[in-house]
């Protein structure tokens, strides 16, 4: 009995190996021949089986256009530091406040403007026997202009990158006067590797801007640049490009035509320089923008690549906001003056500023021309292409209370900011998933469907974050078949904790072959866990708290959507 026993055993495990060998043969042979986006979708297909999917109902609700300003949009200044704190105003002090840009205002080698205003407080200089001093606010030069066109915080100096800002901002009527056209001077320019600058200089004689355009719009090279709502060198590339294709008239139709064929091979905008960065170093970009003084302080870019200067320089311009006191307007150009002697001016070059390149362009340009050149971009930086775009929305039980509270708001509020030419849905998961809303063009009838969904949510349950994921994978290579010329993409909203279904691998296995960008944003988030998942086809991971998420999420989608 016992070898009987024994015998149907080994004949059990005998056929449990011949199937597995044939099951596996199956497998590897429906893989071969097959190209990395149609094996994705295979693994796609098999992971949708173990995915549980609820089809909500949509309804509609009453959209309230334009209730929202930006000044209620932007959060409380505090969020930006104060990396030089001054006296506070009093009958002892006189205090100004100097908005400056992150490249002369942060830390290490991006301090020379706090250095001066510490230097400047340390001597202790009095005004109608009054001890004066400066503050400093590290904030972008774009995210300054919205604080100051608003009257949400305006201080007394505004400190930009370059001269672009302060034409936009006296377009909105806000007054701004000129303290010094030039704090320290700095430069625009392009990245490029070595060998790709070779190959410009071999087949257009020089490589410069005029060269990197042409490679670009032939398809040639790989090139990425910052948001020009955001950034310095990213607004002077967007006019730079516009200006090479009419220089006469940058908002011609000349101009727009060409613009359009440059933007159809770039392959994405960053948010930000950091997801700029980590583009040129996984390889993906032979060439992006940069300012020489970020580049002159770092070893890696200086060995690895050329920088090539365009576009109107960052001569760093001084500005005084607004109306003055006669005691700030005093201090206001005794800052200004001990900002330009040479003692600081030569601290300047230990920085990276002041290094003599020269910039190509002299243009001044109007600020309405600015303005319109932005909403150019947004309007035609997918090349009139439209755009497929999943919201997935966490609504697990951490998300509980005020993170999806603040969910609810950013989403809401962000809708105004979306071209009603592009394609939105919408999925919320838990344990399970839900897709709140199909597909559809985001005319005024989705966006009422998607404002009454985001209202509905509640939370609880676990957080089945990459199941969530491969339901709006599958949702936008649908709709893709549809509209094929379309550009997908997938926004997750997010605390970042995953602890049910499909895994961060299982999630690149699929996505990263079909070249999905994941925008991630985190409530109150573990947002390294996020980051993870937007590092898959190199987008941005935004770590949105409780003050800035409505900020945040409009800069966003100003930028992608």
């Amino acid at each position: 009995m016992e070898k009987e026993n024994n015998v149907k055993k080994n004949f059990l495990v005998l056929v449990a190996i011949f199937l597995i060998i044939v099951i596996g043969g199956i497998l590897i042979t429906q893989q071969v021949g097959k190209t990395p986006e149609e094996k994705s979708i295979g693994y796609l297909k098999n992971y949708l089986k173990r995915i549980d999917v609820t089809n909500a109902t949509p309804t509609k609700s009453n959209i309230a256009l334009g209730q929202t300003t930006l000044k209620d949009e932007l959060p409380d200044i505090d969020q930006y530091d104060l990396t030089v704190k001054g006296n506070e105003d009093s009958d002892r002090y006189i205090n100004i406040e100097i908005f400056s840009s992150p490249e002369k205002s942060g830390d290490g080698t991006d301090g020379w403007l706090k250095e001066v205003a510490e230097n400047f407080n340390n001597e202790r200089y009095t005004i109608s026997d009054k001890q004066v001093s400066v503050s400093v606010r590290n904030i972008s030069s774009g995210d300054a202009v919205d604080y100051i066109v608003s009257g949400k915080y305006v201080p007394e100096l505004f400190a930009p990158s370059n001269e672009l800002w302060a034409a936009m901002v006296e377009a909105k009527s806000v007054n701004l006067t000129k303290i010094a056209d030039s704090l320290v001077q700095n430069t625009a320019g392009i990245l490029i590797s070595q060998s790709t600058y070779k190959t410009l200089e071999s087949k257009y004689g020089k490589a410069d801007l005029s060269a990197v355009v042409q490679a670009t719009t032939n398809g040639e090279i790989s090139f990425g640049y910052t948001n020009p709502y955001a950034s310095s060198t990213g607004l002077n590339l967007l006019i730079s490009t516009l200006s090479y294709f009419d220089s006469e008239n940058p908002l011609s139709e000349n101009a727009k035509e060409g613009f359009q064929k440059f933007q159809e091979n770039i392959p994405f905008v960053s948010y930000n320089t950091m997801q700029m960065r980590s583009a040129a170093e996984s390889g993906s970009l032979d060439a992006f923008i940069m300012e020489y003084q970020t580049y002159e302080n770092d070893p890696t870019l200086k060995n690895n690549y050329t920088f090539i200067p365009f576009g109107i320089p960052h001569n760093n311009p001084l500005y005084a906001c607004g109306t003055i006191s006669e005691e700030k307007r005093e201090l206001i150009e005794l800052f200004a003056k001990y900002a330009l002697e040479s003692e600081q001016q030569s601290l300047a070059r230990n920085y990276g500023f002041n290094q003599n390149i020269e910039s190509s362009d002299s243009t001044k340009y109007d600020g309405n021309t600015i303005l319109q050149a932005q909403q150019l971009w947004k309007e035609e930086k997918d090349s009139g292409k439209p755009i497929i775009a999943v919201f997935v929305a966490d609504v697990s039980g951490s998300m509980s209370g005020t993170p999806l509270s603040n969910l609810k708001k950013s989403l809401i509020n962000g809708g105004q900011y979306i071209n009603k030419n592009n394609y939105i849905g919408l999925v919320s998961y838990s344990s399970d998933v839900t897709i709140e809303l199909p597909i559809n063009q985001f005319d005024i009838n989705q966006r009422s469907y998607f404002n009454n969904a985001i209202q509905g949510l509640s939370a609880s349950g676990n957080t089945a974050t990459f199941d969530a994921i491969m339901v709006a994978t599958n949702m936008l290579l649908e709709k893709k078949e549809e509209i094929p010329d379309a550009k997908m993409m997938m926004f997750v909203l997010s605390d970042g904790e995953t602890n049910v279904g499909c895994k961060l691998e299982d999630a690149t296995k699929v996505v990263k072959n079909l070249n999905i960008p994941i925008y991630t944003i985190g409530y109150n988030a573990n947002i390294t866990a996020l980051g993870e998942i937007s590092n898959i086809n190199e987008a941005a991971s935004i770590n949105a708290d409780s003050e800035d998420v409505i900020y945040q999420l409009r800069n966003l989608f100003n930028s992608n959507l």
